[in-house]
C-alpha cells in the first residue's frame, strides 16, 4: 500500500514536471520566467531623446504579426514629465487609426475620471502593454506580451513616474503577477521595482470593463482618490 501511494505521488510530480506548472502556480510577473524578460536596453541623451530610440526599437521588431495587422504603432502620449503614468492593455481600433493610446470610447471615459480628480492628458503619461492592436480588439497573448515587455519596461524607466496606474488585468498581470485577480489588486499601493526605478503602483479597472460594469465605477473613483491623495505627498 506504500508503495502504491509512493509511486502515485512520484507520477504525480512527473507530471507537473511534464505541464510545466510552476508556470501557472508562480507568484511573480506573468512572463518574468521568459529569457527576454532579462533584455535591457540602454539609452543615453535627454528623456525626449530615449523615448524616440526606444520608439525606432519597437518600429525595427521583425516578424510580429500584431505589427503586421496593425496601420499605426501606438507608443504613448501626455506629458513625458509627469508624474503619473498610465498603462493599459493595447491600441483599439480608434488608437490604431491615430496613433495614439485611449482616443475611443474608453479613452473619453479615461479622461472623465482624470478630470474628476483634477488631472488630464498635459498631466499624465499614458502607454500600452503591447504597442499595436491585437485583431478584432482581442487580449494580447502571452507570447504577444512577453515579446513586448522589455520594451514597456524601458518606457516606464525612461518617464520614471512617482505613480504608476495599471489599468485592467493585462497590465496588472504583466507588471505585477498573476496570483491575483483585479477585483482583488484594486485600491492597494505596492512599491514595485521596475528596472532601475521603484515607483508607487496601483490598479484599476480598466475603462472599456467600467462601460461593460458601470455599477463597479464607485470602487474606480475609490482608486482614483486613492492616487489623487498620494500625489499631495509626493
Amino acid at each position: 500500500m506504500k508503495r502504491n501511494l509512493n509511486q502515485k505521488l512520484i507520477n504525480l510530480i512527473e507530471y507537473y514536471n511534464l505541464i510545466n506548472a510552476n508556470l501557472f502556480l508562480s507568484k511573480d510577473p506573468l512572463i518574468r520566467s521568459n529569457t527576454k524578460a532579462s533584455i535591457n536596453f540602454s539609452f543615453t541623451g535627454s528623456k525626449l531623446e530615449k523615448l524616440n530610440k526606444l520608439k525606432k526599437k519597437i518600429v525595427l521588431i521583425k516578424n510580429c504579426e500584431l505589427k503586421k495587422n496593425a496601420t499605426n504603432m501606438v507608443f504613448g502620449d501626455g506629458n513625458i514629465n509627469s508624474k503619473v503614468m498610465i498603462i493599459g492593455e493595447g491600441p483599439g481600433a480608434n488608437e490604431d487609426k491615430e496613433g495614439k493610446p485611449f482616443v475611443g470610447r474608453a479613452g473619453k471615459l479615461l479622461d472623465k475620471m482624470l478630470t474628476a480628480i483634477q488631472l488630464d492628458r498635459k498631466k499624465v503619461y499614458i502607454s500600452n502593454v503591447v504597442n499595436y492592436r491585437p485583431p478584432e480588439n482581442r487580449k494580447p497573448s502571452d507570447s504577444e506580451i512577453e515579446r513586448y515587455y522589455p520594451f514597456l519596461t524601458s518606457h516606464i524607466e525612461i518617464i520614471n513616474p512617482k505613480i504608476l496606474l495599471l489599468l485592467g488585468s493585462t497590465a496588472l498581470n504583466t507588471l505585477i503577477g498573476n496570483e491575483i485577480v483585479i477585483s482583488k489588486a484594486r485600491g492597494k499601493w505596492i512599491q514595485k521595482k521596475i528596472g532601475n526605478i521603484m515607483p508607487w503602483t496601483i490598479a484599476s479597472f480598466h475603462p472599456a470593463f467600467l462601460m461593460r460594469q458601470p455599477e463597479q465605477k464607485k470602487l474606480a473613483w475609490i482608486d482614483l482618490k486613492m492616487i489623487r491623495d498620494k500625489l499631495k505627498n509626493i
